[in-house]
């Protein structure tokens, strides 16, 4: 199989697209049949002025519950990596709206960062992005802007995961058992020995519990979780574009053993990008001052590697990638 490989340097991206006036948002909760309401939030091109608004640790300056501008917009709804919440990307997701995307993002209900009561049941989570989906083009007060034939879909780490299923995927979990025999100690398997989860949690999980979204036409995948889980059967029914993205210093996630091995089971070549001296945290937005000390892990970079300037062209290559294919 031919691999396109792109090696992240500065001179690696192109400009960034033409930018919106500004950036609108909304958080959502979102009916989930007889499961707690889904939480979201919504990124989206608007005329109305914009201030500085606190998020999490984050601030972002946005005009709240704004209208979308004129036109029809395509979607890009995103999934987070584990123990994580849908303002996780959020700086990628207010550069999708600038280039003229409404960028959705939902936080999974049972793996969010205070609330991982759920974190092995991996299959709720792409029916979790599938109600997002289902919301956005047909409840979403604003869903006139929307096209529903340009709608894409971003994963980060357990994300990157969810959005390969969403796509057409089929992971087989009983090779998460075998795996953790062989590589006991991979921080996969130390999560799981220290949480006291047994690795063959997914054994007999059928293959109808994988929900997957036909609607979904390119996808950009960073870090993904669980690579090793899928082989060539289980991504052979992946048949949209994809941007897949690896960390050269990824500790968390080393290669082969998840994007190498989603990218060599691919049935067509994705875009695929290494980061070099970036770590698995690095994918997500620079840490304030007050985050390094509560999350080292996910906040120290390794000295060589500059997070802001490289979410700048990151954010860029993402938009980039979902322009060309969401025409």
């Amino acid at each position: 199989m031919r691999v396109l490989v792109v090696v992240v340097t500065v001179s690696a991206f192109l400009a960034p697209p033409a930018l919106a006036a500004n950036v609108g948002f909304e958080e959502v909760d979102i009916a989930d049949g007889a499961e707690s309401p889904l939480v979201a939030g919504i990124w989206y091109p608007t005329d109305a002025p914009t201030t500085e608004h606190s998020m999490g640790s984050f601030t972002q300056i946005v005009a709240p519950h704004a209208t979308v501008e004129g036109g029809r917009h395509p979607l890009v709804v995103m999934s987070h990596g584990g123990g994580g919440w849908y303002g996780g990307h959020y700086d990628t997701a207010l550069a999708l709206a600038r280039a003229g995307f409404v960028a959705a993002a939902v936080s999974h209900a049972g793996d969010p960062f205070d609330d991982q009561t759920k974190v092995v049941q991996l299959w709720r989570r792409p029916a979790q992005l599938h109600r997002l989906l289902d919301y956005m083009l047909d409840e979403w007060p604003q869903r006139g802007r929307l096209d529903p034939t340009r709608v894409g879909a971003f994963g980060f780490s357990n994300g990157g995961f969810t959005v390969l299923v969403a796509a057409g995927g089929i992971p087989d979990l009983s090779k998460i058992g075998p795996f953790c025999t062989a590589h006991p100690h991979q921080d996969l398997c130390q999560a799981m020995k220290h949480a006291g989860i047994d690795p063959r949690f997914g054994a007999d999980v059928p293959v109808s519990a994988w929900v997957h979204d036909r609607r979904l036409k390119a996808v950009v995948i960073a870090a993904p979780a669980f690579g090793f889980v899928f082989g060539h059967a289980g991504l052979s029914g992946i048949r949209v574009p994809i941007q897949l993205w690896r960390a050269s210093d990824d500790r968390h996630q080393p290669s082969p053993y998840y994007d190498e091995a989603v990218r060599a089971d691919l049935p067509r070549p994705p875009e695929y990008h290494v980061v070099h001296n970036a770590g698995h945290y690095d994918f997500l937005p620079p840490c304030d001052a007050r985050l390094p000390q509560q999350s080292p892990d996910i906040c120290n970079s390794l000295p060589a590697f500059d997070r802001e300037a490289f979410h700048g062209r990151f954010n860029a290559e993402v938009a980039r990638f979902f322009e060309a294919n969401l025409r």
